[in-house]
């Protein structure tokens, strides 16, 4: 996946699992976004115990950082799929803090991958809860990638997870044990090409950042 995508959704056009408990005045102060960068606030749906829709910061905060906000610290917007279980950073998110989080399309170099339908698809990712020691909290995500499909493989070696509609339940739920998480695997291992498209735009207004 690049560092930059989209969400031009209408609120009322947005998948219904994300309107089913979201923040007080979202549906009044909801706005699309032409581009949404590390750092910027994402809408994400999230479960603990139930699903729930919130803001995160894009950009993945280590629960035990002292000082989320020195800026000398890598704040990782992608994870790999492949390793995201190994990584001491990653591993008891992707157990236990697993998101999606809402796009209409994302940029690689000067094009956008979007449904041809412009329909709203899930990035799948991961996220984390950082606590202060007088209780504040901040939230924050990163998109897991994968081995790009014959669309994206052109453009870039690397391409977001995109989870399908149904599976928001299986895949943002708690699990007990690493069985449980077998059954996210193919998931993970890429999507179709069938039903998408890409489509060349002004490479200045994305100003692409590199994948890892």
């Amino acid at each position: 996946m690049c560092g930059r995508f989209e969400l031009k959704t209408k609120f009322d056009k947005l998948p219904k699992v994300l309107k089913q408990d979201y923040p007080s005045g979202l549906d009044n102060k909801y706005e699309t976004q032409s581009l949404i960068r590390p750092t910027d606030p994402v809408l994400v749906i999230k479960n603990e115990g139930k699903i729930q829709t919130t803001f995160m910061s894009w950009g993945f905060i280590s629960p035990w950082s002292k000082d989320p906000f020195d800026k000398t610290k890598p704040r990782p917007f992608n994870a790999r799929s492949e390793t995201v279980e190994e990584k001491k950073l990653f591993s008891g998110s992707w157990k236990h803090k697993r998101c999606l989080i809402p796009a209409s399309g994302f940029f690689e170099k000067n094009y956008r991958i979007r449904k041809e339908n412009y329909e709203t698809f899930w990035l799948g990712g991961i996220w984390s809860k950082w606590s202060s020691p007088d209780g504040a909290e901040l939230e924050s995500c990163c998109v897991l990638t994968t081995e790009p499909n014959n669309l994206v493989k052109p453009l870039h070696h690397r391409m977001p997870v995109i989870v399908p509609n149904g599976y928001e339940e299986q895949w943002t739920e708690q699990v007990k044990d690493a069985h449980e998480l077998k059954g996210l695997i193919p998931i993970m291992l890429g999507w179709s090409s069938s039903g998408w498209i890409t489509e060349e735009i002004n490479k200045k207004s994305t100003d692409q950042m590199n994948l890892f």
